[in-house]
C-alpha cells in the first residue's frame, strides 16, 4: 500500500520522514536540555546539603558549595536552601524543554552571580553561575516548548506535596544539631517547632549560638517558598486541557460516515474529552488526550488513508510544541506500519482484539456448549433481550438506561479511553447499538430468547414493571430499574458493523447475561444489517495462548505466570478467557512508542487514561462534571423527535 503526503507527490514522502526523524531523535536536541537539567539538579542538591548539614557547610566540600548560588552572607544556609529547591523545582521543566522553566533559570542565575560580587566580592561566585547560564543562553533555541494544559487545582496539590516535604526536610534541619540543641525534646516537640518555623513563628525547641537563627531562617525560607509557589499557581490564567469542539465532532463525523469502516475504534474518537489534529488537506485526523505529559492517541488515525502522514506530522508537531511525550495506543497492523515509516517510532504488539464474524457464528457444536447452555439456563430462569438502535428507544427508556448504567459502574471513575465513548443515548449517536436483558415473570420457555424488534415489546413499547406483555409475561421489577438486569452497548463500524462500547449488568442477577446479550445481539445482527462484531481488547492474548500449550518454554510459562498474577488486579486473563467463548478471529492491536526509556512513563499514563489508576482529588474535592454537551446535529434531531 503506497503512502503520500496530502497534496503532496510521493517522491516527498522520505524528505518529510527525515524532518520528523530527526525531531524525534536529535543528539542535539535531547542532550543539552538533558544535560542543562542535571547541571540544575546537582547545583539544587548540593545548595540544599550546604543550607541543612552543618558539617558538610564546614568540610571541603564547602569551598564549593559556598560559592553556588543562593549561599549569600550571614543567611547562607536559608538562601542556599532556598536556591537548591527552586533549581530542582526547575530542573524537570528544563528537562522537557519548557520556555518559562528557562526564563526561570535565566533570572535566578544572574541574581545569584550579582548577589555573590556584591555581598562577599566573590568572583568564583560569579563565575559558576556564568557557567551555568552560558548554555543556556547558546541553546536558547532549544527551549521552546509551550506550557501544559493545567487548571488551578494544581495548586493544592502543590500545597499538599511542597508542604509535605518541607516538614519532612523541616524535621531534618532541627535534628542535625545535637550538640547544640538546648535539652532533650520529643519528636512531638521537633514537629511543633517545625510547623511554627514554616510561618515563620519562634518554636518551642532552643539551641545555643546563632544556631537558632539559621534554623529559623531555613524554616522560614521553605514556609515562603510553600507559599509563593502555591498562590503563584492558584492565580495564574488558566488554561484548561483541550476538548473536542463542535466543530471538529462536525467533521469527525463526516470522516467516519467515508472511512468509519475501516478501524473498529473509529468511533471512539469521538469521546469529548479529547483534542483533534487534522490534515492540512482536512482528509485524516488524530485524537489524542494529554496525560502525565503523555500526548497519548487511540487506534488509527481516522480519514483517508492517504491522508494519514499529514495528521501524524501535525500531531508530532503538536508533540513538539509542548515538548509531550507522543504514544499510540491500540492501533492496527497497517496504522503501526504507518506510524512507524512516517516517524521513526518503535511498535509492539501489546495484544489483540476479538471480531466475530456474524456469517459463520453459531451456538451448535461442542466448542460453544458452554455458551449454549449458559444461556439456554438464563432463558429458563425467565430473562427476556431487546437488540435495537438508539434512536429507536424512547427517552423515558434511555434515561432509565443511562442510570442504570451510571449506578451498575461500580467504580468512582468512568474506565475505557481506546475502546470506550464515554456516554450513552446521545441524540448524535443514533446508531448506537443496545441490547438490554430483562427478568420477567411466566412459564418458563424453550429456545432462544425472546428478542423483540426496534420496537421493544410486542406492542411497541416497553415492559415496565409489574406490567402484562402481549404474549402472557409479566415483568418482574423490584428494582429502582424495572426488569431492567443488563445493557450492552455497541457503536458504529461502519456501516456494517459494531464494536462493543460497554458491559453493565445489576449485580443480583444471574451469573451469565454477558454471555446472554452478546449472542442475542449476534442473532439480531442480520436482521439490522450487522456483519461483523468487534468484542473485548485481550491484552498479551498470545502469550497467555501459548505458555498453556504444551511445549511451551520456561521464559514464556514465567511471563503468563506473571500475567495470571496481575489478573488479581486487572482484568487480563479473564477477558481473554471471555472473549474467547465466541469463537472470534484475532486481530493484533499494537503500541507505538518513541524509546524503550518511555514505555513505563506510557504505560502510567495508559492506566490513568483507561481509568485503572486515579491521581485526582478526592471525591469530596472535586468539581461536580457539567452535563455533557450536545452537537449541533445533536439537537437539531432531539427537536424533530420532539416534533
Amino acid at each position: 500500500m503506497s503512502v503520500r503526503i496530502d497534496g503532496e507527490k510521493s517522491g516527498e514522502v522520505p524528505e518529510r520522514t527525515g524532518r520528523l526523524r530527526g525531531v524525534l531523535r536529535g543528539p542535539r536536541g535531547e542532550a543539552v536540555p538533558a544535560l542543562v537539567a542535571r547541571a540544575c539538579t546537582l547545583v539544587g542538591v548540593l545548595d540544599i546539603a550546604a543550607g541543612v548539614f552543618p558539617r558538610f557547610r564546614h568540610s571541603r566540600m564547602h569551598t564549593l558549595a559556598e560559592v553556588l548560588p543562593g549561599a549569600l552572607g550571614p543567611f547562607a544556609a536559608a538562601l542556599s536552601l532556598s536556591a537548591g529547591v527552586l533549581l530542582l523545582l526547575l530542573a524537570h521543566g528544563l528537562r522537557r524543554r519548557k520556555r518559562r522553566a528557562w526564563r526561570a533559570a535565566v533570572v535566578l542565575l544572574p541574581a545569584g552571580a550579582l548577589a555573590q560580587f556584591t555581598y562577599r566580592h566573590s568572583l568564583i561566585g560569579v563565575l559558576v553561575s556564568l557557567a551555568l547560564l552560558a548554555p543556556l543562553l547558546r541553546h536558547r533555541g532549544e527551549f521552546t516548548a509551550l506550557p501544559d494544559p493545567r487548571s488551578r487545582w494544581r495548586a493544592l496539590a502543590n500545597f499538599v506535596l511542597m508542604g509535605a516535604g518541607s516538614l519532612a526536610l523541616g524535621l531534618v534541619i532541627v535534628s542535625v544539631h545535637p550538640h547544640r540543641m538546648v535539652g532533650d525534646p520529643s519528636l512531638a516537640d521537633r514537629i511543633e517547632h517545625v510547623l511554627y518555623g514554616l510561618f515563620g513563628l519562634e518554636g518551642p525547641l532552643d539551641y545555643t549560638g546563632t544556631t537558632s537563627w539559621t534554623v529559623a531562617f531555613s524554616l522560614g525560607a521553605l514556609g515562603l517558598l510553600t507559599a509563593v509557589t502555591t498562590i503563584y499557581l492558584a492565580f495564574r490564567p488558566e488554561h484548561p486541557a483541550a476538548r473536542l469542539t463542535e466543530d471538529d465532532e462536525t467533521r469527525l463525523r463526516a470522516l467516519l460516515d467515508k472511512h468509519g469502516g475501516r478501524d473498529s475504534l473509529g468511533h471512539f474518537a469521538l469521546r469529548r474529552d479529547k483534542a483533534v489534529v487534522f490534515s492540512p488537506s482536512g482528509k485524516a485526523a488524530v485524537t489524542y488526550r494529554v496525560v502525565s505529559g503523555v500526548m497519548l492517541a487511540s487506534g488509527d488515525p481516522i480519514g483517508d488513508v492517504e491522508a494519514w502522514p499529514g495528521a501524524i506530522e501535525r500531531f508530532m508537531d503538536e508533540a513538539r510544541a509542548h515538548s509531550w511525550t507522543p504514544a499510540v495506543m491500540g492501533c492496527s497492523e497497517t496504522g503501526g506500519e504507518v506510524w512507524t515509516r512516517e516517524t521513526g517510532l518503535d511498535a509492539l504488539e501489546l495484544g489483540d482484539e476479538a471480531v466475530v464474524d456474524v456469517a459463520d457464528f453459531s451456538l451448535a457444536g461442542r466448542a460453544m456448549r458452554n455458551v449454549r447452555q449458559m444461556v439456554k439456563r438464563i432463558e429458563r430462569a425467565g430473562y427476556e433481550t431487546r437488540v435495537r438502535r438508539i434512536r429507536d428507544l424512547g427517552e423515558g427508556e434511555l434515561d432509565r438506561i443511562r442510570r442504570a448504567a451510571e449506578d451498575w459502574r461500580g467504580t468512582d471513575t468512568e474506565r475505557g479511553f481506546s475502546m470506550a465513548l464515554g456516554r450513552v443515548g446521545d441524540p448524535a449517536d443514533g446508531d448506537c447499538l443496545i441490547a438490554t436483558a430483562h427478568r420477567v415473570e411466566g412459564p418458563a420457555r424453550r429456545g432462544s430468547a425472546r428478542t423483540s424488534g426496534p420496537g421493544g415489546a410486542a406492542d411497541g413499547t416497553t415492559a415496565g414493571a409489574g406490567r402484562t406483555t402481549g404474549d402472557g409475561w409479566t415483568s418482574a421489577g423490584p428494582g429502582p430499574y424495572g426488569d431492567l438486569k443488563a445493557v450492552l452497548h455497541f457503536v458504529p463500524w461502519g456501516v456494517d458493523g459494531v464494536s462493543l462500547d460497554l458491559m453493565r449488568r445489576d449485580r443480583s442477577a444471574d451469573p451469565g447475561m454477558n454471555e446472554l446479550l452478546i449472542v442475542a445481539a449476534l442473532q439480531a445482527a442480520p436482521r439490522l444489517g450487522v456483519t461483523r462484531v468487534s468484542l473485548n481488547f485481550a491484552m498479551f492474548r498470545a502469550a497467555l495462548a501459548r505458555g498453556e500449550k504444551i511445549g511451551a518454554g520456561p521464559v514464556l510459562r514465567v511471563w503468563r505466570g506473571l500475567l495470571v498474577f496481575l489478573s488479581r488486579w486487572f482484568q487480563i486473563e479473564s477477558l481473554y478467557k471471555f472473549n474467547a467463548k465466541f469463537r472470534p478471529r484475532w486481530e493484533p492491536r499494537f503500541v507505538v512508542y518513541r524509546t524503550s526509556r518511555d514505555l513505563p512513563r506510557i504505560g502510567l499514563a495508559a492506566l490513568q487514561a483507561e481509568g485503572f489508576l486515579s491521581l485526582a482529588l478526592p471525591h469530596v474535592l472535586r468539581r461536580h462534571p457539567k452535563a455533557p454537551r450536545p452537537c449541533a446535529h445533536a439537537l437539531a434531531e432531539r427537536d424533530v423527535r420532539a416534533a
